[in-house]
């Protein structure tokens, strides 16, 4: 059984307690990876192609060692114009270990999860009088903002504007987002 898997940006054809060097990944030595994107599965009897990935099929591996590869030598010349460059690099490199082709069944990594929802901002006015804190109502909350908008940059009274759901605020200037604000 053999597989067509997409490792660290490359597509690798692997089969199980194979020793693979791909460029360096993130993991610890010694931990086990698992990637998803499959994308063509042979177990001897049927080929099963995926478009673009196979869902449900994974390839389990351990991070054996982390190395560096062979040293190439980059060297550059132009003739008659005494420029010579010689520059040399290693690729930092990652050995696998294959260790399971799973056809069905596999989870994905990036599970999707629900959306929390925001915590609403409490707007606190402060009694000059007394000194006591106590929530603002709505309607001081919107009024406080009308005067200060003249304050904010426009940036933030764009982003102002998309919370409340005003349209075209990209072509508008300053003045027009204060105007369309204050409605």
């Amino acid at each position: 059984m053999y597989a067509i898997v997409e490792i660290a940006g490359q597509q690798f054809k692997v089969v199980k307690d194979q020793k693979l060097f791909v460029h360096r990944l993130a993991d610890k030595e010694g931990s086990k990876v698992s990637f998803d994107k499959v994308f063509l599965l042979d177990d001897g009897q049927k080929v099963s192609i995926g478009a673009p990935a196979i869902t449900g099929a994974s390839v389990e591996a351990k991070v054996v060692s982390h190395l560096k590869g062979d040293k190439v030598i980059v060297f550059k010349k132009k003739r008659r114009k005494g420029y010579r460059v010689k520059n040399g690099h290693r690729q930092a490199l990652t050995e696998l270990v294959i260790e399971k082709i799973q056809a069905s069944g596999s989870k994905s990594k990036k599970a999707v999860e629900p959306a929390k929802p925001k915590k609403e901002k409490k707007v606190v006015k402060i009694d000059k009088k007394v000194g006591s804190k106590k929530p603002a109502s709505k309607k001081e909350s919107i009024k406080t903002d009308k005067k200060d908008l003249t304050s904010l940059t426009l940036t933030q009274l764009k982003s102002e504007a998309k919370k409340r759901g005003i349209e075209g605020i990209s072509n508008m200037k300053k003045a027009e987002l204060i105007k369309a604000l204050n409605k």
